[in-house]
């Protein structure tokens, strides 16, 4: 009985110590410029980031190995700071385009289009 006793004490402290970390800070990184014509290394790293076209947004850990990827292509990205818990309620409310469209493309709003 005591090893589970001290199991379940060591698996109390871990807890503890994650609910008293502070949020873990985070970055938007839009890709804002092409990836056509850049060097291969250029092309692969932005794929890493988790991007693919212009315009597309991707919300990353702040992280050394993130921070070395984004100072590669510092001309092809733009990286705005942002806390976790701010942005929650940013991604909450989205929804997908096939789902809008899918209600005018079934007839719901007939008088609109």
């Amino acid at each position: 009985m005591a090893v589970a006793e001290k199991a379940t004490k060591t698996a109390t402290k871990k807890v503890a110590q994650k609910a008293e970390a502070p949020a873990e800070e985070a970055l938007l990184v839009t890709q804002v410029k092409s990836g056509i014509g850049t060097k291969p290394k250029h092309r692969g790293t932005l794929r890493a980031l988790g991007l693919r076209k212009v315009g597309q947004s991707n919300l990353l850990p702040d992280r050394p190995e993130i921070r070395g990827m984004l100072a590669r292509v510092p001309h092809l990205v733009t990286v705005v700071p942002a806390d976790i818990a701010d942005l929650t309620a940013l991604t909450s409310g989205r929804t997908r385009r096939s789902d809008a469209h899918s209600s005018s493309v079934r007839g719901d709003d007939e008088g609109t289009r």
